[in-house]
């Protein structure tokens, strides 16, 4: 089942636009992508964050700039793959310089410093005419294919769903690696590690780097989905959000960014059409998430084996 879960998901993502439009839903397709979008950038944080051990409280500067460099890059002309390239590529940037001065510090210190750079970038677009200010680029929807552009909700969901596949297939395999294997051992122990005389800061770095590429790669996406970058998507409320899927996905668990997205994105979108004060309801539901299932909701499928005396 376990090793079959990665089809059926794929099956049922390639066939969700068809079940919506056979429902006479076809509005969720574009809510849809957006969860696909989100749950690329939320992954990426689960590489840094769960895997590699490092609360990164900074993650929207990576999926801001890639949106911004997309959106500045659609104005020179640039087609959809060198918005792709650009906005991947400087996003891969800062995060290598961020990470680069980040990592030389360790706990709270590092939480404090991937923040307070995340917001320079937010007040930097927020004050920058360049830019837009507060509100932003806007941008047309790039060409995909003859008259089919990414402003059709199908075309948006269905390169959504290329790209999150491609994204999660690079984290499993950075996952699944040797390289990964010292990744995490360096969260497990680092100082073990060093011992061992893997380059610590090295690997962490590079980890670091392909979270915030795969960052931008959302970010680029954000743009087409929604037509335009503003200094929202480089806010510290953005990057708030990424760790909240992560955590209720379940910390270090490979399908936490999925499926944290899929429940709080849902949660505010059902709750959202039911009252106003859906936020005070999602707090509710995450408190007693925390409390109950600490782990996340990825830790559910454990917990009932055990209670059944399953052993795993």
């Amino acid at each position: 089942m376990k090793r079959a879960l990665p089809f059926l998901l794929l099956a049922l993502g390639l066939a969700l636009p068809f079940i919506l439009t056979a429902l006479g839903q076809e509005y969720y397709i574009s809510f849809a992508s957006r969860i696909l979008v989100v749950a690329l950038a939320a992954s990426a944080l689960n590489l840094i964050l769960g895997y590699g051990g490092l609360v990164s409280f900074g993650h929207a500067a990576y999926f801001g700039a890639g949106a911004y460099a997309a959106a500045l890059l659609a104005a020179k002309g640039a087609g959809f793959p060198a918005q792709l390239l650009g906005g991947t590529g400087v996003s891969a940037l800062l995060a290598f310089a961020f990470g680069w001065g980040a990592l030389r510090t360790r706990g709270v210190y590092f939480i404090m410093i991937t923040l307070a750079l995340a917001q320079m970038l937010y007040y930097l677009a927020v004050s920058s005419a360049s830019l837009g200010g507060e509100d932003g680029l806007r941008l047309s929807r790039a060409a995909l294919w003859g008259e089919v552009t990414l402003g059709d909700d199908r075309a948006m969901y269905y390169t959504a769903l290329v790209f999150l596949t491609l994204g999660l297939f690079v984290i499993w395999r950075v996952v699944h690696s040797r390289f990964g294997e010292v990744v995490q051992a360096a969260r497990d122990n680092e100082t073990r590690t060093l011992a061992l005389g893997y380059p610590v800061r090295q690997v962490q770095l590079v980890n670091f780097v392909i979270g915030g590429a795969l960052a931008g790669l959302a970010g680029v996406l954000m743009t087409q989905l929604s037509g335009f970058a503003n200094p929202s998507l480089l806010s510290w409320h953005q990057s708030g959000q990424f760790m909240m899927m992560v955590i209720l996905g379940g910390v270090g668990s490979f399908w936490a960014g999925l499926l944290g997205t899929v429940v709080l994105l849902g949660l505010e979108e059902y709750l959202g059409e039911i009252t106003e004060r859906w936020p005070l309801f999602v707090g509710l539901i995450l408190l007693g998430v925390m409390l109950f299932v600490p782990k996340g909701l990825g830790s559910l499928g454990t917990l009932f084996n055990r209670k059944k005396g399953v052993t795993p």
